[in-house]
């Protein structure tokens, strides 16, 4: 796979140099982004990797929103392209307004930091399209605010449209519905708390992320072959 994935750095990120290993172990080219930066280039699609952005003062994910890369961001969703968000980079696109709800505090009010078991929920997002629904996947959690909220009408949106992409087996934090990751409408945007570049080598806990990461690249060639490009953010004003 060619697809060049960009990467964006928050000050407070720690999972870019991760991500960017299990992308490029998988043949694709990485491009790490500053979060000042007014465009996400050429890219086929945009990761907002793990970490404390901003070191998460007030909400995780509430300053990031504001970083002048974020408007670049939704410009490049809004026009289909692929978007990741995992761990802080789910809490960065809910607070961005790039997918519904919030993420909270764990239940318990305890930091998680262990492998859990996921379910495909559905195959119809760029993360999960070469899955399998029904299929588990063991996947590492790392986080103190990955409870995932929204209210009922939220809810039965979500669940009704198939947006819900994975589910804890076994509920670690308290999320509604064991939510462990959504997808917009259009499954172009997708944010997930399970760390799937932590699940991409063998000599690690296993290599079950390893099919999100194949669903993800798959959906930037296919995006760069058609010749789509995300323009600058002044452009797009």
């Amino acid at each position: 796979m060619t697809a060049e994935i960009g990467i964006i750095r928050f000050p407070g990120s720690n999972c870019e140099w991760d991500v960017a290993r299990a992308l490029s172990a998988l043949g694709a080219s990485t491009e790490i982004i500053w979060h000042g930066a007014d465009s996400v280039g050429d890219v086929g699609a945009v990761v907002i990797p793990g970490g404390f952005a901003h070191g998460d003062y007030l909400r995780p994910g509430a300053i990031a929103r504001f970083s002048p890369v974020m408007r670049a961001v939704a410009d490049f969703a809004e026009e289909g392209g692929p978007v990741l968000g995992i761990c802080n980079g789910f809490q960065v696109l809910t607070e961005a307004g790039l997918l519904p709800g919030a993420l909270t505090r764990n239940v318990g009010l305890r930091f998680i930091c262990r492998t859990v078991e996921c379910t495909v929920e559905s195959v119809s997002s760029v993360l999960t399209g070469r899955g399998m629904r029904g299929e588990v996947l063991r996947l590492p959690i790392n986080h103190y605010e990955g409870n995932y909220t929204c209210d009922a009408a939220t809810l039965a949106g979500i669940e009704a449209a198939g947006q819900v992409v994975l589910r804890y087996r076994e509920n670690p934090n308290g999320a509604l519905h064991a939510i462990a990751g959504v997808a917009n409408r259009e499954g172009n945007v997708v944010g997930l708390m399970p760390h799937p570049e932590r699940a991409s080598d063998p000599l690690g806990v296993g290599t079950d992320g390893v099919v999100l990461f194949e669903s993800l690249l798959v959906a930037a060639e296919e995006w760069q072959s058609a010749g789509r490009r995300s323009e600058p953010a002044e452009a797009a004003s």
